[in-house]
């Protein structure tokens, strides 16, 4: 028989963990199983060309909110052209309202409920006796499934009991990984998630459980020998047992090899010795916690249920940044219950003021089988119908909030997660605006009125944006910012740009009189620095300059505001292992133009 196990994953990078436990529980008895991976941007026909072409005896799909309208599209011209072709759709997208999606598409033939490995084993071995016998499959003697029986009436199976013992499923990275080069690897250590966020499907389920320390770190060795870059655990609460994640984490120290892993954590429950453990320890760059704050508004988590100590969380987080050698990423969601515009600028400020290095802001999601869709009215939410059924409003958060909250997190992802101008956005934020929030959002009300938005831009493009921007509302010293903006924009770039955004360029007998300067000064210069500008050649090779309003450097190093003509010169070694340097000197006026 054959079977075809797919999903349509958001990007190429991304990798199936779901399909790859199916395909290792069910291969010892089907062992010709086809795991197939699209993405949600392949044309539709193609991927159900390419189905076709397989030839399938079965064909399963796992569903997410992000590929549920593409899958179904594909489900059914694939029926159109195989009416006879089972179709079994799985995940948490299906798995909470099985009856309104077999209803609404008949289409589909049969959906798993919760966990899979078990049930989509059973019912392949269900079809592949239909086949033999040549009779109609008894669905209704598998556990775990929504179906539809001979006259089309849907049907509920017994439910099935979750894997207790989850090393009896074999290890989805025994073989096949090939398939993971140059991909993002998604990883467990433990199913389950002990806590009860109303927002989160993890809340419906009971318990936590965890495979073997032996089995998790045969898992890992085996990825990391193989070379896999990134591995992301999917845990939802990595950290929930002290002991367990303290041994991962050592063994990924000892064993890391230059891979990354990310980690879901809860920050305010990270105990003081694993946190004086990891920041001793933990290699620079290897590990990455995603913290889910959500809101710092204590009425909105009591609603949620959510059990948050926003303190705690930022003495964590403080800790961890202060080490420099975890990388953070801290969530929030707009449109939780009472949150209103006010109440969420708070909560955005209370954790910028924390300085992740990235800080993703979300929207609440309804997603089927959560407590907050289930009490939707008692909040006056209205959502999106469809996938993937983001809030258009509530009782205190109008649809016009939400869309200046969404220009908020526009200019976010450029201008801070992306971190292409930290300098430049401390000092705004330090002399120039109130708050974070009222930064973000004036500059996104801005971007969105000069319709920006609808057009794209090259990196130089967001200095000059930022710099229009700035003029508009008439700050005071422009010229220290934009001195900001050119040491932002030529010290982030691995090479020595070809393009520059600003107008006051050196002249050439400028320049030579800059490289005599900085040639006398070689001595107090990173030594391959100093070496490159022994010489005229090697100097202007690697180098680039600029003028600035004040002296950079010192300010940097102890805070001091030096104000007048200053050059920085910025030092591109060339080399990956290498950063840019920079020095700056003080201009000859008598040189100056």
């Amino acid at each position: 028989m054959k079977i075809v196990l797919t999903t349509l994953n958001a990007k190429f990078i991304h990798s199936s963990l779901a399909l790859r436990y199916l395909r290792s529980y069910a291969k010892p008895t089907f062992p010709q199983i086809d795991l197939v991976e699209y993405t949600i941007n392949d044309v539709t026909m193609n991927i159900v060309a390419d189905l076709y072409k397989r030839e399938p005896d079965v064909v399963a799909f796992s569903c997410y909110i992000w590929n549920i309208r593409e899958t179904l599209d594909v489900v059914r011209n694939l029926k159109k052209v195989r009416p006879d072709l089972p179709v079994i759709l799985g995940g948490p997208e299906v798995t909470y309202d099985a009856d309104h999606w077999l209803k609404k598409h008949p289409e589909i033939d049969v959906i798993v409920i919760g966990e899979g490995e078990q049930t989509i084993l059973e019912l392949l071995q269900t079809y592949q006796k239909a086949k033999e016998t040549q009779q109609p499959a008894l669905l209704r003697e598998v556990n775990g499934i929504a179906y539809r029986d001979e006259e089309g009436i849907v049907r509920f199976s017994m439910p099935r009991a979750q894997i207790e013992d989850l090393d009896t499923i074999p290890s989805p990275f025994e073989d096949h990984l090939d398939e993971l080069n140059n991909r993002v690897v998604y990883f467990e250590a433990s199913r389950g998630c002990p806590f009860k966020c109303q927002y989160c499907l993890s809340s419906i389920e009971d318990g936590v459980r965890y495979f073997s320390l032996e089995r998790v770190k045969s898992d890992l060795l085996r990825l990391i020998n193989h070379g896999v870059k990134t591995i992301k655990f999917v845990d939802r609460t990595f950290n929930i047992n002290k002991k367990y994640a303290l041994e991962i984490f050592q063994f990924l120290i000892d064993n890391h090899n230059g891979t990354v892993f990310q980690f879901e954590i809860t920050a305010d429950i990270l105990r003081a010795d694993v946190l004086d453990f990891l920041t001793e320890n933990a290699p620079p760059g290897i590990f990455r916690f995603e913290i889910g704050v959500q809101s710092t508004n204590d009425e909105t988590n009591r609603l949620v249920q959510r059990i948050q100590r926003f303190d705690r969380l930022s003495r964590t987080v403080t800790q961890i940044k202060e080490s420099g050698k975890i990388d953070q990423h801290l969530d929030l969601i707009a449109g939780l219950p009472e949150e209103d515009y006010q109440s969420f600028s708070k909560t955005f400020n209370d954790v910028f003021a924390l300085r992740p290095e990235e800080l993703q802001l979300g929207f609440l999601k309804m997603l089927r089988g959560t407590g907050v869709r289930a009490r939707a009215t008692d909040h006056g939410y209205i959502f999106m119908d469809e996938a993937p059924y983001e809030i258009l409003g509530n009782n205190v958060l109008s649809f016009a909030d939400m869309q200046k909250i969404k220009r908020v997190e526009d200019v976010l992802e450029k201008y801070w997660n992306d971190h292409r101008m930290d300098y430049t956005l401390e000092w705004l934020l330090a002399h120039v605006f109130e708050s974070p929030f009222e930064f973000f959002q004036s500059f996104g009300d801005y971007w969105e009125n000069k319709g920006w938005s609808r057009i794209g831009h090259q990196l130089e493009d967001l200095f000059t944006r930022l710099q229009e921007f700035l003029a508009y509302k008439g700050i005071e010293r422009m010229d220290h910012v934009v001195s900001l903006m050119k040491f932002d924009y030529m010290r982030n770039q691995k090479h020595r740009p070809r393009r520059l955004w600003w107008d006051d360029v050196l002249e050439k007998q400028e320049m030579q009189q800059i490289f005599a300067t900085v040639y006398e000064q070689r001595d107090r210069l990173r030594a391959d620095f100093g070496e490159h500008a022994a010489s005229e050649k090697e100097y202007f090779k690697h180098t680039l300059t600029a003028k600035i309003s004040f002296d950079i450097e010192t300010w940097i190093q102890t805070g001091e505001l030096i104000c007048g003509s200053f050059i920085l010169v910025v030092y591109y070694p060339y080399k990956d292992e290498q950063t840019n340097a920079f020095v700056v000197v003080e201009q000859d006026l008598s040189m100056a133009k």
